[in-house]
């Protein structure tokens, strides 16, 4: 699609993921793992070097085991969580970086499971921490001359680049079981969890689910921080090219970006269940067109016989809140 026109999309994802103590057991809390300190974190260390350091044996690993298979990794940093880590790519092809992504994370799962602690990629997998997302940046360029297409000579933006965001604005609500997968997945979509609830957008906004950072012309771009950690890296990214590509292409004005806090803002709210965005997704023919109807209705259907199916577990919330009190 990009290339009919002349473009070409350029992503750089962010990957966030826990660290815990092995748990054999799923009824039981994840822990937070001891570092070289022997201690576990307590408090909030988002970018704190010492917490990222009590790992170092198990990063060195990791980033040895991922130049070895070509993984272009930039930075790692300390998010808001205990244990709770993000991996930064460099910037580049969109299929390039979904294989990265696939391999990265066998990669850390298993570097962690030679350290005897796990990494996990759960959307939300611990109660009243804050979840773990894949944030994509994305931009375009023109193929013909190499620039980028969504600033304008002067710094501004460009009108491409505002329908970029209108498109991501209008379809994210279509295609965000391709962004949040799973159950577990809806959990994360909390006020004040450094997570979204929306697809506003706002310039060095993160309480809006599309943030434009600040940078120079040639790095115009909009980070899109809806889509979770356990989303297919190959869906989510191209679900997000293409919910910009129609933006393009249809030229949708965004919405005026917000300035402070966009948690309250309700007029572009995502729906709040899976079953919610599942009909949402059905019911878009634009999603039809593009995608083919047999993958849509097939994806449908995959995902409400797995919803289905967690309706049929008896969770630990229930019992210990309704046994002797209904």
């Amino acid at each position: 699609l990009y290339a009919d026109k002349g473009w070409q999309p350029i992503v750089a994802p962010e990957m966030e993921f826990y660290l815990t103590q092995r748990c054999e057991d799923p009824d039981l809390p994840l822990q937070v793992p001891l570092g070289r300190s022997g201690r576990a974190e307590s408090g909030r260390q988002s970018f704190s070097i010492d917490a990222a350091n009590e790992f170092d044996p198990l990063f060195e690993d990791v980033y040895d085991w991922c130049e070895i298979q070509g993984l272009d990794l930039d930075t790692l940093i300390h998010e808001d969580g205990p244990a709770q880590m993000e991996i930064n790519f460099r910037h580049g092809d969109a299929l390039d970086l979904a294989d990265q992504i696939t391999v990265f994370k066998r990669t850390m799962r298993e570097a962690a499971l030679k350290h005897n602690v796990t990494a996990t990629f759960m959307a939300k997998p611990i109660t009243d921490e804050p979840g773990s997302a894949m944030h994509l940046h994305q931009s375009v360029v023109d193929i013909a001359t190499g620039k980028p297409i969504f600033a304008n000579e002067d710094g501004s933006m460009s009108e491409l680049f505002l329908h970029h965001i209108g498109g991501l604005q209008k379809y994210i609500p279509k295609v965000l079981p391709m962004f949040a997968p799973n159950v577990n997945s809806f959990r994360r979509f909390l006020p004040d969890t450094s997570a979204p609830v929306n697809v506003e957008w706002g310039e060095e906004n993160r309480t809006a689910g599309l943030r434009v950072p600040t940078s120079s012309p040639e790095a115009m771009r909009v980070e899109n921080r809806l889509p979770g950690a356990d989303a297919n890296p190959y869906l989510a990214i191209a679900a997000s090219l293409l919910c910009g590509y129609l933006g393009m292409v249809e030229k949708i004005e965004p919405s005026a970006p917000v300035q402070g806090r966009a948690y309250e803002r309700r007029n572009l709210r995502l729906p709040i269940t899976i079953e919610d965005a599942l009909q949402h997704m059905e019911d878009c023919q634009t999603l039809h067109e593009y995608l083919g109807r047999q993958f849509v209705q097939g994806y449908v259907a995959v995902k409400r016989a797995e919803h289905e199916n967690f309706k049929r577990v008896i969770s630990s919330w229930e019992r210990e809140f309704l046994l002797l009190s209904v």
